[in-house]
């Protein structure tokens, strides 16, 4: 994409709402436009990230075997009262009426209607284990919402529920949740510590959120700190294999890590006085297992293998896909701007011409542009006729990894300089060898899938 063509809104002074630092980047690099409150448009370089991190999360839950759909955002009342949830859940559910003076709601959630989905067409334990998920927008009216997409009232979630006959059954879609979830932060360049966690409206005993550690989390968070060592990695996992998914799951949740909610002080002063760490956290998304709490309320059975109906035991597992821009912003930045993981950037790679219209320099970047295009790669040419300090000052601030910067000088010796923004390190080489560089660092991370 060249920048002269592209939407690219930014701006230089920071907005006086923005009180945190993804809210102000997301503003100041022309991602987002609020149009109420807690309620944002998507502008073209937020929207392509926003995508990036939706295509990770589909590509981790399919493979983990589950099954992508998709619910609307609007659902009847009704639903809801034969869960006992209706009148429960509080303000922050948005309740309408249609024209036929029909209860609705915007949903903040879908247990619910995917208990109706799965009664409506399974009757079977022939049927079962099954997982269904999809990514959809949600609101919830929160009282205060603020911190720009963090603390939203409409926001873009991934949400999966799944269905099995037995308590073992079910608690094995939990760890192979886990282990999925474990897979798509780090593609994400995230670590996301999986943390035992309250259930909420939500229901169910067993539940652990995902928490990204910053200074701005909104919940105070206590750990272990050789929870932060552990790494997935490159390793695979059959995730048909239940012993393999107990195993990660007892090698992550097994040291002490603890949302504020369910912190046991006696249980944390046994962790070594020099591991303990008190610190705040995003949350990122949460998995539960909540039995037959749905299933039973509102006749999710099937016929066992023995010719009697049971409940389905059920559990409901979340990412929040809009929230993770900014937590990753939180994580990952400096004072000049964001610094993309190169697995969720929005470009491979920006390239900055320091004499627009010299005939050689355009040239060079022409050819930079073209060879990384057909290599399948997305650069990003900023061609603008601006000055020098005020096309790297838009790269720092957009946080593309890698910048190649071409100018007249560089090329009389046959060079471009190589920048990668989480260093600042520097180094000059020939244009194809920059080319080769960038394909390498992407196609390694195609390679392992992280």
């Amino acid at each position: 994409m060249r920048l002269s063509r592209y939407f690219l809104p930014v701006m230089k002074e920071t907005p006086s709402e923005a009180q945190i630092v993804s809210h102000r980047y997301m503003l100041r690099a022309g991602m987002i436009k609020q149009n109420a409150a807690g309620i944002y448009s998507w502008l073209p370089l937020g929207f392509k990230v926003l995508r990036k991190l939706e295509n990770i999360v589909h590509e981790e839950q399919m493979r983990a075997g589950h099954i992508p759909m998709l619910m609307p955002t609007l659902q009847p009342a009704d639903l809801w009262r034969e869960s006992g949830r209706y009148d429960d859940y509080g303000e922050e559910m948005l309740r309408v009426t249609d024209r036929q003076g029909r209860d609705m709601l915007y949903g903040p959630t879908n247990e619910e209607m995917i208990t109706d989905i799965f009664r409506s067409h399974v009757g079977s334990y022939k049927d079962l284990p099954l997982t269904l998920y999809h990514i959809q927008w949600k609101f919830r009216d929160e009282m205060r919402p603020r911190f720009g997409v963090m603390r939203g009232r409409e926001f873009f979630m991934k949400d999966g529920y799944n269905f099995d006959l037995t308590k073992e059954d079910a608690l094995h879609a939990y760890n192979r949740h886990l282990v999925s979830y474990l897979r798509t932060y780090e593609r994400m360049g995230l670590q996301a510590i999986p943390m035992r966690a309250d259930s909420g409206p939500i229901g169910g005993d067993d539940t652990h959120e995902f928490l990204v550690l910053a200074e701005t989390g909104e919940s105070e968070v206590f750990y272990d700190s050789a929870v932060t060592d552990l790494k997935f990695g490159t390793r695979t996992i059959d995730y048909d294999n239940h012993a393999a998914c107990a195993g990660i799951m007892e090698e992550f949740t097994s040291k002490y890590a603890r949302t504020d909610e369910t912190h046991d002080e006696a249980l944390f002063n046994e962790v070594p006085e020099e591991r303990r760490r008190v610190a705040r956290g995003i949350e990122v998304g949460q998995i539960f297992y909540f039995g037959t709490k749905y299933s039973e309320a509102m006749g999710a059975t099937v016929q066992g293998p023995d010719g009697k109906v049971t409940p389905v035991h059920m559990g409901s597992h979340g990412i929040g896909v809009s929230r993770l821009l900014g937590a990753i912003i939180e994580a990952s930045h400096d004072d000049k701007g964001i610094i993309w993981p190169e697995g969720v950037t929005p470009f491979h790679c920006g390239i900055v011409n320091l004499k627009q219209g010299d005939v050689e320099a355009d040239a060079a970047c022409e050819a930079l542009y073209d060879s990384l295009t057909a290599l399948g790669l997305d650069p990003l040419y900023d061609d603008r006729k601006e000055r020098a300090g005020g096309k790297f000052a838009t790269m720092d601030l957009i946080g593309l990894p890698w910048r190649i910067t071409v100018g007249p000088r560089g090329l009389k010796n046959g060079v471009v300089e190589l920048t990668s923004r989480r260093t600042g390190e520097s180094v000059e080489m020939a244009p194809e060898q920059a080319v080769e560089k960038i394909a390498q660092i992407y196609k390694g991370l195609t390679v392992h899938g992280i």
